[in-house]
């Protein structure tokens, strides 16, 4: 089994079953327990799982229910993406980014770097970005919603108000011809407020979105400066982008082995 599988793997049991050990993990992966030591070391990392003694269980900050399996849905393609996007925010970079499974891996990466201004609503984001010490994070305070670890409602609005980044980084529902939209309501006007106050927009969003009409629109596609996407969009929506002036950037799956 690839490294990349089988660390997916892992999460998926930890979702699965909420905690195991390292000897269940090696169990049922075929692995030894010195291998799976080092993917819960690398995981944790990542925020994907939190270690304990002989052990993993699921992160509190990634909260319960349907956000925690998306964090599992497309590992490897939001992975690639995050990778992709990470260097289009260099040291001295100030930029809003918004709460969802593809902007925690990228966290992830940029949790890597150093010279960052990062404003965010999510609890697992900040955490991740302020861990080394090198990034200025800015967490959003306002209605706290468990599941997904984030903060919402007009205390989070207003405290958006007060930032002028240089960037906003944003998942989103779905990304049509219209424009870019979401399915959450409060989740769509934390997303709105950061695209007004913001220079440039960057969505992160894996192919399954194109083509997805959602409820709430975020703003039409002139607005969106950058996509990082896992696959090429299909062609009527390819070419509105490009007449919107949009840079769709790619990423190819990387595989790492071992």
């Amino acid at each position: 089994m690839r490294l990349s599988a089988r660390r997916d793997r892992i999460v998926e049991l930890l979702l699965e079953h909420g905690r195991l050990t390292v000897e269940e993990l090696a169990h049922r992966l075929g692995a030894s327990q010195e291998t799976i030591r080092r993917d819960l070391t690398e995981l944790a990392m990542r925020n994907q799982l939190r270690k304990f003694h002989g052990g993993a269980a699921l992160p509190d900050t990634i909260g319960e229910g349907a956000f925690r399996l998306r964090m599992v849905e497309r590992l490897e393609s939001k992975r690639s993406i995050a990778r992709c996007a990470a260097p289009l925010f260099p040291a001295g970079s100030s930029l809003f980014i918004d709460t969802g499974s593809t902007t925690i891996a990228l966290a992830a990466e940029l949790a890597q770097r150093s010279g960052l201004s990062v404003i965010t609503n999510s609890v697992a984001i900040a955490q991740l970005v302020s861990r080394s010490g090198a990034n200025t994070t800015y967490l959003l305070g306002g209605e706290h919603r468990h599941e997904a670890g984030e903060n919402l409602g007009p205390l989070a609005v207003r405290q958006i108000e007060g930032f002028f980044p240089e960037h906003a980084v944003l998942t989103v529902g779905g990304i049509t011809e219209d424009g870019i939209a979401d399915f959450d309501l409060q989740e769509a006007e934390i997303a709105r407020a950061m695209i007004a106050r913001a220079a440039r927009i960057t969505v992160v969003a894996d192919a399954s979105k194109f083509g997805k009409p959602a409820l709430f629109h975020l703003c039409p596609l002139p607005r969106l400066d950058q996509l990082v996407t896992d696959a090429p969009p299909p062609e009527h929506l390819a070419a509105a982008l490009e007449a919107a002036g949009t840079t769709v950037l790619v990423a190819r799956n990387w595989q790492t082995t071992g």
